[in-house]
């Protein structure tokens, strides 16, 4: 596959075209909410950011301080960057797809507030000057690139002195297995890559996942500290209450790292 991120791309493209629930836009009573500082946002499936993530940055009514600059990266689709324009951020996010994107110009126009959307691919430099932003939100997504330690440099780099990279990581646990059930069947060994594997991506293709990959520790916790950051929190993350029931094994993580 020569571009596999545009195929992706277009996967997700499709997935909101069948009501894809990380593609389904705030309400305006949300957003209502968060202009008086009752807020949350999401970097794993489950639990919420806790507010001292975005220490130094937040005051303690919920609103950001005056000047907050703020990347969503690869978090397009009317979620994340909504909520947090309405406490008081310069927010801009970035994403490769289409239909995402559309969805934060939806809810810009609706709540009429300005937001740069930018079409990018977070595989390539980011289109940004060094020391940009003051806080980067970066949900769940490298699963969906092969490659993530130029993401970790490039965050990095955009980044003020002292900014927060606030990220949510699939720990390659869900990569084990092909179906989730009572009784689980180890069916993959990792790393799980299907560019390199032609019968993991003859199945992604068969059931619509996209091209994804896992990703270890140290690319992931390890690939942070590489870049530079300094680690200050973290919470692992279950991707629903049946995965919590049936095996009990956190397949994700959240990090807070410090520039």
């Amino acid at each position: 596959m020569e571009n596999y991120t545009e195929f992706n791309a277009k996967t997700i493209d499709g997935w909101n075209e069948e009501g894809w629930e990380w593609g389904t836009v705030i309400t305006h009573d949300t957003y209502v909410k968060a202009k008086k500082g009752d807020w949350s946002i999401v970097l794993t499936p489950q639990t919420p950011v806790p507010k001292d993530f975005f220490a130094p940055f937040l005051d303690d009514s919920g609103h950001f301080y005056p000047g907050t600059k703020i990347l969503g990266l690869a978090s397009a689709g009317g979620q994340q960057m909504p909520v947090l324009t309405a406490a008081g951020a310069d927010c801009t996010v970035l994403d490769l797809s289409d239909s995402q994107l559309e969805r934060e110009k939806r809810v810009a126009q609706r709540e009429n507030y300005e937001i740069s959307v930018i079409k990018a691919d977070m595989t390539q430099p980011l289109p940004f000057e060094a020391e940009s932003f003051d806080v980067i939100v970066y949900p769940v997504s490298n699963c969906y690139i092969e490659n993530v330690q130029p993401v970790w440099q490039e965050a990095y780099r955009v980044l003020k002195k002292g900014g927060i990279l606030l990220s949510g990581l699939d720990n390659g646990f869900n990569y084990l297995f092909n179906s989730y059930k009572e009784k689980m069947t180890v069916e993959n060994i990792l790393p799980y890559n299907p560019l390199k594997n032609p019968a993991q991506m003859a199945l992604a293709i068969k059931e619509n996942d996209g091209v994804q990959f896992s990703h270890t520790f140290g690319e992931q916790i390890g690939g942070q500290l590489q870049a530079g950051f300094v680690l200050t929190a973290a919470f692992e993350d279950f991707f629903d209450a049946d995965s919590k029931k049936f095996h009990g094994f956190p397949e994700f993580w959240a990090t807070k790292a410090v520039k």
